[in-house]
């Protein structure tokens, strides 16, 4: 039973049929892994292939039916009668057909999305062009150290509508923003992330986002996102800079505590700081004086860095209303009256 993505809603699960490398770069938002190839039978296949279709057509045929029969023994064993699957590959032909046609040989009312991930990534692409437009964002724009996540945070608690780009790309957008734990997404699954956030939204309430620049890390904001939060309202958020060197300190621990790997983070700056500066931030981090690394941080890169970015990029800076807060407080009080205010 061939179907397309609007029937998505009918099935009980989505499966994914491609190697587990393709899944990681990207996949269907809750869809499970069930390779029928895994990534090195697929390699040795197609090699082949180009030596002998004939060959590597009947050795994938073998692969193929030995994984589903191990899937069948152990990821499916325990599905109910009544059961209905969607089934994906690539480009919704012999890998997914495959698995459908098994499934379908037991008893299970197996459905095969017809063409595949590329069909997918094709509507990933339209939505991400047209949903931001249909959203009204609201700003939080604000120096480092400010508490800007933690409000959004908050708002999001508080029942607001909001986008975390920086949760959904892993970073928090500096050059010290890699998360000390997780990778970053690849860019296609961050799209797939985010299309599904955007397409959540319900139009008539605003939606909180933090101020960004085009990228995240390693990760591309669509054009389609950054005209949109561009061009909305804005709210500076504003702390103390005792608040704000206080709260770097502690949300930058993990990397006080490894200065090799903060050093070779703060690298990356040698060109715009140069060797002198490098090497006084580098002293600081070895006397452990980390309140005077991040003040001087703040004031020779972080805060003119801010003052470019948004005088030219968002158009309504000018007009934003101020909310000073502590960054390492409560701030749900401050979300909540917000909220109210705003009406989201």
């Amino acid at each position: 039973m061939l179907s397309t993505l609007a029937d998505l809603n009918h099935f009980d699960e989505v499966i994914d049929v491609r190697t587990p490398l393709e899944f990681a770069i990207d996949h269907i938002p809750g869809a499970i892994n069930a390779p029928v190839l895994s990534n090195e039978e697929r390699v040795i296949v197609g090699t082949l292939y180009k030596q002998d279709p004939f060959a590597a057509t009947k050795l994938g045929a073998g692969l193929v039916a030995s994984n589903i029969g191990l899937h069948l023994a152990t990821t499916f064993k325990d599905k109910p009668r009544n059961w209905k699957p969607l089934i994906y590959c690539w480009r919704g032909g012999k890998r997914s057909g495959s698995m459908a046609t098994w499934l379908n040989l037991i008893g299970w009312k197996a459905g095969q999305l017809q063409g595949g991930y590329k069909a997918y990534r094709t509507d990933v692409l339209l939505k991400l062009a047209a949903l931001p437009a249909a959203s009204r964002f609201i700003v939080l724009a604000g120096h480092t150290g400010c508490g800007k996540t933690r409000l959004l945070t908050a708002l999001a608690q508080a029942g607001a509508q909001t986008l975390d780009l920086e949760g959904l790309a892993q970073h928090r957008g500096s050059v010290l923003g890699a998360s000390p734990s997780r990778a970053q997404p690849a860019q296609k699954l961050f799209d797939s992330l985010l299309t599904r956030q955007l397409a959540q939204f319900d139009p008539s309430r605003p939606v909180f986002v933090e101020a960004e620049s085009k990228r995240i890390g390693l990760i591309h904001l669509p054009a389609s996102l950054m005209l949109a939060i561009r061009a909305a309202d804005c709210i500076q958020i504003e702390a103390s800079f005792a608040d704000r060197i206080r709260f770097l300190c502690d949300d930058y621990s993990h990397l006080l505590n490894d200065p090799v790997n903060f050093k070779s983070k703060l690298a990356r700056l040698v060109e715009m700081h140069g060797k002198v500066v490098l090497a006084h931030w580098y002293e600081l981090i070895d006397a452990g004086q980390k309140a005077e690394l991040f003040s001087e941080l703040i004031h020779k890169h972080y805060d003119p860095a801010y003052k470019r970015s948004s005088q030219n990029n968002y158009l309504r800076m000018d007009q934003a209303r101020t909310l000073t807060i502590d960054p390492s407080g409560d701030l749900s009080h401050s979300a909540k009256q917000l909220l109210h205010e705003l009406g989201g």
